[in-house]
């Protein structure tokens, strides 16, 4: 038997949802979500969130993790670069309300932007499935998640508010980047729709360029040493909308 007045843990609200609870527990939380219409309106929307991300990402989420996000080989060895992949990419700048689409030879150095998008829709695409373990530390502990960010990338890290756009913050976690450590946020809307921000070190100032790849876009900028991607739709005109507010509450914040 199990005590009814254990407080309800967030871990057993996504258990519940997944439906991996034990059966002597789930009276207990069901009784509780009674009681909280708030909260059960939460667990609602993971659930609707939960059937939208299978139906979209399942056969993804069977695939391999990328060899570039694997942290052992990174230490071990140094970087290497995939030149056909990120030619792949079809990037296009956004600067001064003109679009550019850019080419690039597959001998070419990688440049800033190249780097931060490959990394970050990698991180994008291998994250965005996950229901239960999206983040390291969860958007309700954001001061804790802004401050153990910024100790260990070296900058101020402020997860933006994203209400406007009917997004809130999953969490976050740490990732290696392109020259260092990354931060990783995730936000999420009442219907399941996935945005990630991913930030490291950068070394120029570079204007938004818009980048895209199957269904994933992302829009990246530098400025003040931290280079930016965010990443979701493929729908440009809602990407930009995220990655505006982003953009204006960065340079708000002082970068």
């Amino acid at each position: 038997m199990t005590d009814p007045k254990i407080p309800v843990t967030e871990d057993e609200l996504h258990a519940y949802v997944d439906d991996e609870l034990p059966a002597e527990r789930r009276a207990d939380v069901e009784v509780w979500l009674a009681a909280h219409p708030d909260e059960a309106e939460r667990v609602q929307s993971w659930r609707a969130m939960a059937e939208v991300l299978h139906a979209r990402y399942d056969a993804v989420a069977d695939e391999p993790v990328p060899k570039r996000l694997d942290i052992e080989r990174l230490v071990r060895q140094p970087r290497k670069w995939f030149y056909g992949a990120i030619a792949a990419v079809l990037a296009a700048f956004v600067a001064g309300g003109s679009v550019g689409w850019l080419a690039h030879g597959a001998a070419a150095a990688p440049t800033a932007f190249q780097s931060f998008i490959v990394d970050a829709l990698d991180a994008h695409r291998l994250y965005v499935v996950e229901v239960r373990h999206p983040v390291e530390v969860p958007g309700s502990e954001r001061a804790h998640l802004q401050a153990w960010l910024t100790k260990r990338c070296g900058w101020d890290v402020r997860a933006p508010e994203l209400d406007a756009t009917g997004l809130k913050l999953v969490g976050g976690r740490l990732l290696p980047g392109p020259t260092g450590p990354a931060s990783f946020l995730m936000y999420e809307s009442a219907s399941g729709e996935r945005f990630t921000i991913f930030s490291a070190k950068a070394n120029e100032t570079t204007q938004m360029r818009y980048a895209k790849q199957d269904k994933d876009g992302a829009l990246f900028w530098s400025d003040r040493g931290v280079g930016y991607v965010v990443s979701g739709s493929s729908d440009r005109e809602r990407l930009m909308q995220v990655a505006r507010l982003v953009y204006d509450q960065s340079e708000k914040n002082g970068g």
